[in-house]
C-alpha cells in the first residue's frame, strides 16, 4: 500500500493518534502525516501510506490554508481557549477597524510562536517547558501570509481566512491581530481547508473511513503517491533506465530542465531524482 489517504481530523484528536488509526486499519509498516494538528483543531491532515512517506518533506514545506475564529477580550496561556486568562480588555473591534489592519498582516510578516508549541528550546519542547511554568522566550520569526480575508464578524468575535507558508502559527496570527486592534483575542475555532495540493475537497471523516468493513471501499479512498508532487515535472522512462535510477546510478535527463523532477516508468513512480548537466542524479527510489 503506497499512496495517502486524506483524513478530516476530528476535534479532540490528535495527529499522531489519527496517523495511528489509519496505519492500523491499512495494515501498513510505514506511515506519516503532513503537518501536526492540534488536538483543538479540525479539517486536512494528509497521511502517507507506505513509499509515500518519502515525499511527505513536499507536504510539509508546502501552503496550508485554515478558517479561525478569534474571540475579543481575553488573551489566554496556550493562545486558544484551552488555556487560562492572563489578561482581559473590554474593547472591542468593529468590522471597519478590522478591515483596516489586515494589510499589514499580508504578505511577509514576523511573529512570535505560542509558548506553548512543540518547538525546542535547549533540547526541550517549548510546551513542556510552559507546563512546569518556567520562563523562557522563543525567537521572532518570518513567515509569509498569502492571503487573509475577513469572513464574518460578530460582537466578541471575528471569522477570518488565511493562505499561509510553512511554520506560520495561526495562534498567533490571531493573538496580534487582537493587539493591533487595541485588545485581546485568543482562537477559539481552527480548521485547516489545506495542506500543500491536498484539499478539503479530497478529505474522507475518518470516523467513516473506520466505518468501511472492504479492503476496497478503502482502497477507493488512497490517492496514487505522486499526488504529492503535482507541482514537479515528470519524465517517463523505460525498464532500464528506471532499474539503473533504482539501483542509484545516474540516468540521461532527456534534455529536461534542470531541477527536481519525478521519475515514473509507466504510470508508476520510480523516484525522484535531480537534473544537471543532462544527467538525473537519484534523490530517493521508491520501492514499488
Amino acid at each position: 500500500m503506497h499512496g495517502w489517504i486524506i483524513i478530516d481530523k476530528p476535534i479532540g484528536m490528535t495527529s499522531t493518534r489519527a496517523v495511528s488509526l489509519v496505519k492500523r486499519l491499512f495494515q501498513v509498516k510505514k506511515a506519516g502525516h503532513g503537518g501536526t494538528l492540534d488536538p483543538l483543531a479540525s479539517g486536512v491532515l494528509p497521511i502517507a501510506l507506505g513509499e509515500a512517506t518519502k515525499t511527505l518533506s513536499y507536504v510539509l514545506e508546502g501552503k496550508k490554508a485554515y478558517r479561525f475564529t478569534v474571540t475579543w477580550g481575553e488573551a489566554r496561556s496556550t493562545e486558544d481557549c484551552e488555556g487560562e486568562i492572563t489578561a482581559t480588555s473590554p474593547h472591542r473591534p468593529t468590522r471597519e477597524d478590522i478591515l483596516q489592519i489586515l494589510p499589514h498582516f499580508r504578505g511577509e510578516i514576523t511573529q512570535v510562536p505560542p509558548l506553548y508549541s512543540a518547538l525546542k528550546v535547549k533540547g526541550e519542547r517549548a510546551y513542556d517547558l510552559a507546563r512546569r511554568g518556567e520562563i523562557f522566550e522563543l525567537a521572532t520569526r518570518a513567515v509569509t501570509i498569502d492571503a487573509l480575508d475577513l469572513i464574518e464578524t460578530t460582537l466578541d468575535a471575528a471569522t477570518f481566512e488565511v493562505t499561509c507558508s510553512k511554520g506560520t502559527y495561526v495562534r498567533s496570527l490571531g493573538r496580534d491581530l487582537a493587539l493591533q486592534l487595541g485588545t485581546y483575542g485568543h482562537l477559539s475555532a481552527l480548521r485547516r481547508q489545506m495542506a500543500a495540493p491536498f484539499h478539503e475537497r479530497n478529505a474522507i471523516l475518518l470516523d467513516s473511513l473506520l466505518e468501511m468493513g472492504h479492503k476496497e471501499e478503502l482502497l477507493n479512498h488512497v490517492l496514487p503517491l505522486q499526488g504529492a508532487l503535482a507541482d514537479i515535472l515528470a519524465l517517463e522512462v523505460g525498464h532500464e533506465d528506471a532499474k539503473a535510477l533504482r539501483q542509484g546510478r545516474t540516468i540521461s535527463s532527456q534534455g529536461m530542465p534542470e531541477g527536481t523532477i519525478l521519475v515514473t516508468c509507466g504510470t508508476t513512480p520510480q523516484g525522484l531524482g535531480r537534473v544537471e548537466d543532462g544527467l538525473i542524479q537519484p534523490i530517493r527510489v521508491f520501492n514499488i
